[in-house]
C-alpha cells in the first residue's frame, strides 16, 4: 500500500535571504518525481528541510495525514526519508570498507551500546543489499579505491539498508558517464518497483523526461507548478523555471580569429595524457570533447601547471615555457575554471568579495602592499552586477550561494586578472539553463576581446553550440580534429566512444 508525503506552507529564512516562501510539495511511494528550478530556486533548501538538515523552518510535514516532527537528520531517517547529496565524498568514510560504509548507522549504534561487532554478519548483510540492487562490488574493498559512480551506489545502498521509503537524489548524474547514468536509472526503476519514492533533482532536462513520472517546478523560493511528465514538454518546463521563454541559448558570434596564442606539441603527463598536439588562436573558442575519463580534466590541469609533464612542449605567444605550478601559469597569463569548483575553484568559507578579488591581489595593493579595501569592494560589486550573481551582498559567504552563482564567482575572479588564455573545464556542471546562457555569453564576450578560449566538456551539444573548432579525446589521446561547423553531436560521440 502506497504512502503519501506532504510538505505544506514551508518557509525558511537565512541572514538576508528568504529562501522558501510557503512552498507545497507532495508525492507517493513508488513514484519518481523531479524537483527542478533555476539555481537559487530553493530546490536543495526544500529537500534539506525534508531531510532534517534545517530545523528553523515554518510549515508542516505529513505522512499519510499524520504530522511529522522533522528537526534533525535522525528524525527524517526514523520515518524512512534519506538523502544522497551531490558531494558524495563528504558522506563517506574513505578508510572504511564498502560494508562498513553501507552499514554505518548500525555500526555506530552497536559501538554506542558497547556491543560486539559481528563482522561476518555485517559483510553478509551489506552483500545482500548490493545483490538486491544488482551491484557487483566486493564489500571488503576500501571506499578510497572506488570510482565516483561506485561511491554514489554505496550511498544509495546505505539508504536502502535503513528501510528507506523516500530517497532524495541531489544532482546524481552530474559527475557520471553515460553508462554510469544508465546504471543509476536502472537502480531508480528497481527502487520504484520496491515502492520507494524517489525525488530527483537535476538540471539535465532530458533525464527527467526519461526516468520521472511527475515534475515539480520552483522559482525564487516558491512553488510554480506540478505536472505529469507525459503531459508536458521541455519548452514549457523551461518557461516555468525562468518565468519567461528562453531565447537562443548560444550567442551569435562574428568570429575574428587572430594569431596562435597557445600551442602544445607532443604533450604527455605521467598518467592519462599521451602525445597531444593542440593549438588555440586569439578570439577562438576550441572545444575539448570526450566522455568522462577521456583525459579532459588532466589536460586542463597540465596546461595550468597543476599536473607534472613527462614530455612535450608548451608555447605561449611564440615562446616555449614550462610551468612549475599554477601560480607560475597565472603570472604568465593562463586562467583555469576547474570542474570541481567547490574543491578547487572557490574558497567556500570566504565572502563573494574575497573570492572575486583573490586571483589578482596585486591590482588592489597600495603602498607597502596594503590592500585597498574600497577598491576591492567597488570591483566586487561591479562584477556582481556584470555577471548577474544573485547574492544578498558582496560579504555573503560563497557556500551560501546556489551552484550556478558559485560558478559565476569562479569565473568572475579571472576577469580582474585579464588572462590571455581561459580554460573552462565542464563549466556548466550542475548549472541551470538560465545560468548556462549567462556563462555562454560571458565566454563569447571574452573571445570577442581577443582572448584564447579552451572549452572542455562532455556535453556535446555545448561543444557544437559554442566552439569554433574541436579536438576529440579518447583514453588520453586526440583522435579527431574538426571545424565545428562541419560536424555534429553524432560524429563527436562516435569518436568519443573510440570510433576511428
Amino acid at each position: 500500500m502506497s504512502s503519501t508525503l506532504e510538505m505544506k506552507n514551508i518557509s525558511i529564512e537565512f541572514p538576508g535571504v528568504k529562501a522558501l516562501k510557503q512552498v507545497d510539495f507532495s508525492m507517493k511511494t513508488g513514484d519518481v518525481q523531479a524537483l527542478i528550478g533555476a539555481n537559487g530556486a530553493g530546490k536543495s533548501t526544500l529537500m534539506n528541510v525534508l531531510a532534517g538538515a534545517y530545523d528553523h523552518y515554518t510549515g508542516e510535514i505529513l505522512l499519510d495525514g499524520k504530522r511529522l516532527k522533522i528537526r534533525s537528520p535522525k528524525n527524517a531517517q526514523d520515518v524512512g526519508i534519506q538523502i544522497v547529496y551531490q558531494e558524495v565524498d563528504t558522506a563517506l568514510i574513505s578508510y572504511l570498507t564498502v560494508a562498513e560504509n553501507i552499514m554505518l548507522l548500525d555500526t555506530v549504534h552497536n559501538m554506542g551500546n558497547k556491543q560486539w561487532m559481528k563482522w561476518k554478519d555485517l559483510h553478509q548483510r551489506a552483500a545482500d543489499i548490493l545483490a538486491r540492487m544488482n551491484i557487483t562490488l566486493s564489500t571488503k574493498k576500501l571506499v578510497s579505491e572506488l570510482t565516483l559512480a561506485e561511491k554514489q551506489m554505496i550511498l544509495i545502498a546505505r539508504a536502502v539498508s535503513n528501510q528507506c521509503r523516500f530517497l532524495i537524489l541531489d544532482e546524481p548524474t552530474a559527475p557520471l558517464s553515460h553508462n554510469e547514468t544508465t546504471e543509476l536509472f536502472r537502480i531508480v526503476r528497481d527502487l520504484k518497483k520496491q515502492d520507494v519514492g524517489v525525488i530527483f533533482i537535476s538540471h539535465r532536462l532530458p533525464e527527467i523526461f526519461e526516468v520521472c513520472d511527475d515534475v515539480t517546478v520552483m522559482r525564487n523560493g516558491e512553488f510554480v507548478a506540478k505536472e505529469k511528465v507525459a503531459k508536458t514538454n521541455t519548452n514549457k518546463v523551461v518557461e516555468q523555471m525562468l518565468g519567461q521563454k528562453l531565447e537562443e541559448q548560444f550567442p551569435k558570434r562574428s568570429t575574428k580569429i587572430g594569431n596562435t596564442v597557445l600551442e602544445v606539441k607532443g604533450l604527455s603527463d605521467k598518467g592519462k595524457i599521451r602525445d597531444l598536439d593542440i593549438h588555440v588562436n586569439s578570439g577562438e573558442i576550441i572545444g575539448i570533447a570526450g566522455l568522462v575519463g577521456a583525459g579532459k580534466t588532466e589536460l586542463c590541469k597540465a596546461l595550468f601547471g597543476a599536473e607534472k609533464l613527462s614530455a612535450g612542449e608548451v608555447i605561449l605567444n611564440g615562446k616555449t615555457i614550462r610551468f612549475k605550478n599554477p601560480y607560475d601559469a597565472v603570472k604568465k597569463g593562463i586562467a583555469l575554471v576547474p570542474e570541481e569548483r567547490r574543491k578547487e575553484g572557490i574558497l567556500v568559507l570566504e565572502s563573494v568579495e574575497t573570492n572575486l578579488t583573490a586571483a589578482n591581489l596585486g591590482y588592489f595593493a597600495r603602498v607597502f602592499s596594503l590592500l585597498d579595501r574600497k577598491k576591492e569592494t567597488a570591483t566586487a560589486r561591479q562584477l556582481i552586477r556584470r555577471l548577474g550573481i544573485k547574492t544578498p551582498s558582496e560579504e555573503t559567504k560563497v557556500q551560501n550561494l546556489s551552484g550556478g552563482n558559485q560558478q559565476k564567482v569562479a569565473i568572475g575572479k579571472w576577469l580582474v586578472a585579464e588572462a590571455d588564455v581561459y580554460i573552462f573545464d565542464e563549466p556548466t556542471k550542475g548549472v541551470d539553463v538560465g545560468a548556462k546562457k549567462d556563462i555562454f555569453e560571458l565566454i563569447a564576450e571574452l573571445a570577442s576581446r581577443g582572448k584564447a578560449i579552451i572549452y572542455a566538456s562532455s556535453e556535446l551539444s555545448e561543444i557544437v553550440g559554442i566552439t569554433d573548432r574541436v579536438y576529440v579525446l579518447y583514453d588520453g589521446e586526440s583522435v579527431k580534429e574538426v571545424e565545428t561547423n562541419l560536424t555534429n553531436e553524432e560524429e563527436l560521440l562516435f569518436y568519443s566512444t573510440g570510433g576511428r
